[in-house]
Parts: structure tokens; C-alpha cells; sequence
């Protein structure tokens, strides 16, 4: 999906690769653990609302928090505790398995944000091509980024994350002028970045320590 961002920055977000139930169930139990200590802090130990607080970020670093996105003309790959920014002309290669691969520059990156299930993940290459040629150009009508389908039947939203985000390094190459593995593609490459995601980090490890101290005082 589209979307306007900061100082015009177009933004594409894609559907996170599910988990959702997980992460409901996950929360919904911290919250029981911290509404119990809350009602009842005499018998219900202290060392429960730390926990509750390492597992909502747990939840949304290992959960929530991965996905793929477009910015302008970078890729961009939110990982638990890690965020990485590729140019998309510099993208080389792009396959949707149970992860998103992506190689630049010589170098492999993967986010967990977009994937496949298991049983998509073993069909063959031939049958994902036979299956995508079949769709057509026109097969992905009626995307919904909240279900994280299409409508057209034999399809489903990995191959339409793989051709999108190929259709967008091509449209960044010819806005560019480049050609594939030209030298300033490859120079383009150079400028990925990796930046750590330090308020996670901080958070699991505020919560990992407190967890420990209120164990040693209980």
C-alpha cells in the first residue's frame, strides 16, 4: 500500500507475514500477569511484571516490528533489532521463500516481514513461475494489505510481494538511467546501510535485567 511520507517521501508497506494470533495470545497474557499483580500485589510476586513487560517486547520485536518497505527509492528491511536500507537499482536479486532474500552488491540480506508457509515455501520454482504466469499481469487485482491476499485464484501475496518489488528496482533503474551490473549499480550498492533498532534493544535488555533483579529479591 501506498502512502504519503515524511517530506513526500512516497511510502509502499507490505503486509507483515502473519503471526497476529500469536502476538494476541502473547499480550493478552502479559496483560492478565500485570492486571493480576495490579489487584493483588501482596501474593502475586514482583518478579511477574517484568516478565509481562519482556514478553510484549518479545512479542513486537520477534513479531510486529519485522517488515518490508518501500521508501522513495530505497528498500527498506525491518528485522527484530536491526533495520536495513538498500537502494532498489542496487537490488540484484529478489525471491520470496519463507523469508524475503535479497542480494545486493555481492551481499545477502533477508527479512522475516514477508515469507511463505512451509508448503508454499517446497513447491518447485517451475510450479511458482507456471502459478505467477497464470495470474497475468492483471491476476492481482484486489489486494487488501489487512487480509494479506489477492483475489485472483492460485495466487498468493508472497508472489505478489516478489513481482512488486521487482517492477519497483526496474522502475528506479530506468528512472536512473542504469543498467544491470553496471558499475554504478554496483556503486549504488555501496551505499546500503544497516542501522540497529536501539529502543528494542534497550527494551529487551531494561527488561532481561529487571527480570533478574526481581528474581534475586524474591
Amino acid at each position: 500500500m501506498a502512502e504519503g511520507g515524511p517530506d513526500d517521501v512516497t511510502v509502499e508497506k507490505f503486509a507483515p507475514n502473519g503471526g497476529h494470533l500469536a502476538a494476541v495470545l502473547g499480550a493478552l497474557l502479559a496483560v492478565g500477569l500485570l492486571v493480576a499483580w495490579a489487584l493483588d500485589p501482596g501474593d502475586v510476586a514482583l518478579w511477574v511484571v517484568p516478565l509481562a513487560f519482556l514478553i510484549l517486547a518479545v512479542i513486537w520485536t520477534s513479531t510486529l516490528r519485522p517488515r518490508v518497505l518501500v521508501q522513495g527509492s530505497s528498500l527498506v528491511l525491518r528485522n527484530m533489532v536491526t533495520t536495513t536500507r538498500i537502494p532498489l537499482a542496487a537490488v540484484e536479486e529478489i525471491v520470496v521463500r519463507q523469508v524475503l532474500a535479497v542480494r545486493a552488491g555481492g551481499k545477502r540480506y533477508v527479512c522475516a516481514g514477508v515469507g511463505r508457509s512451509v508448503r508454499q515455501a517446497m513447491l518447485s520454482p517451475a510450479m511458482q513461475r507456471a502459478r505467477r504466469q497464470g495470474g497475468g499481469i492483471g491476476g492481482f487485482g484486489g489486494f487488501t494489505e489487512e487480509i494479506g491476499t489477492v483475489s485472483a485464484p492460485g495466487t498468493i501475496y508472497a508472489d505478489y510481494v516478489e513481482m512488486r518489488l521487482r517492477a519497483l528496482v526496474k522502475d528506479d533503474r530506468d528512472r536512473r538511467g542504469l543498467k544491470a551490473r553496471s558499475p554504478e549499480v554496483e556503486a549504488l550498492a555501496a551505499q546500503t546501510r544497516r542501522e540497529l533498532a536501539w529502543p528494542e534493544i534497550a527494551g529487551l535488555a531494561v527488561s532481561v535485567l529487571l527480570l533478574g533483579l526481581a528474581l534475586l529479591l524474591s
